[in-house]
């Protein structure tokens, strides 16, 4: 799911889709219900950032331009694990950003849970933390997927849906298959995005702000999850007694070598 970045099939697609946009949709909630902020993406923050710079108000505009450049920032690091390490190991290259998240998420959990006195400073520098946690993710997913896969904010997604809808009005379109591959894809993360932040919010006033620790367990399962199959994979390689050898000339034959 997060090892493999070429030839990449729909349902691995859509495997990492699902799960990272359900991990998304729980942190933005979380971060509305606590912060009264978006951390999942940086649309509104752009024009908060217009709406200060124009009154003049510009220590919030030096916040914002903050959370901007730290969500860019989250995007820039990611894929400077990945095109860096992706040779040499690919799975450690792919989950190096998503354990580096995880820290992120914990430390702000951990730090609410215990010392968080609800002060102005406090507030910006734990949005700040999210959002570089979540241009991690976006950079990540996009990476591995080449660009087919964004999970943190949903406004290019839901136009795409809105074209494809268009388009599925046209036979010819509804019989193409990668046009419906795309729409599973689409839907897929939309659905679970919007089922994380659901999630997120019923379990809020469950167990209040022990809710980024579910959201860190989540994502280690994701990580968990592809070691797993790669682990697997090798053992049972490890165990296969034979293999075809094929010689130039002569019909291929079964080899105990």
């Amino acid at each position: 799911m997060i090892s493999k970045h070429h030839d990449r099939t729909l349902k691995e697609n859509i495997q990492l889709g699902a799960l990272t946009a359900f991990s998304a949709g729980m942190v933005n909630v979380i971060s509305v219900i606590i912060f009264f902020a978006f951390t999942s993406n940086v649309t509104g923050h752009y024009a908060i950032l217009a709406q200060e710079i124009s009154h003049g108000n510009w220590y919030q505009a030096l916040v914002v331009f903050g959370w901007i450049f730290l969500f860019f920032f989250g995007n820039f690091t990611s894929n400077l694990i990945v095109i860096n390490f992706r040779k040499k190991n690919a799975y450690l290259a792919h989950s190096l950003p998503i354990l580096l998240e995880i820290l992120c998420l914990l430390a702000v959990g951990t730090y609410i849970q215990y010392y968080y006195k609800e002060t102005l400073l406090e507030t910006e520098l734990m949005v700040s933390s999210m959002l570089f946690a979540m241009g991690i993710q976006n950079g990540l997913t996009a990476t591995i997927s080449n660009s087919a896969v964004k999970t943190t904010h949903l406004t290019g997604l839901t136009t795409d849906l809105g074209i494809l809808a268009s388009l599925f009005t046209k036979k010819e379109n509804r019989e193409n298959k990668q046009l419906r591959n795309k729409w599973a894809l689409l839907v897929s993360i939309m659905v679970s995005y919007l089922s994380g932040g659901v999630t997120a919010g019923y379990i809020y006033l469950t167990i209040a702000y022990n809710v980024f620790y579910i959201v860190c367990i989540f994502l280690i399962i994701v990580i968990g999850y592809d070691f797993y199959r790669i682990k697997m994979r090798s053992l049972l390689h490890k165990k296969q007694p034979y293999y075809r050898k094929t010689l130039k000339g002569k019909t291929p034959q079964w080899s105990n070598n």
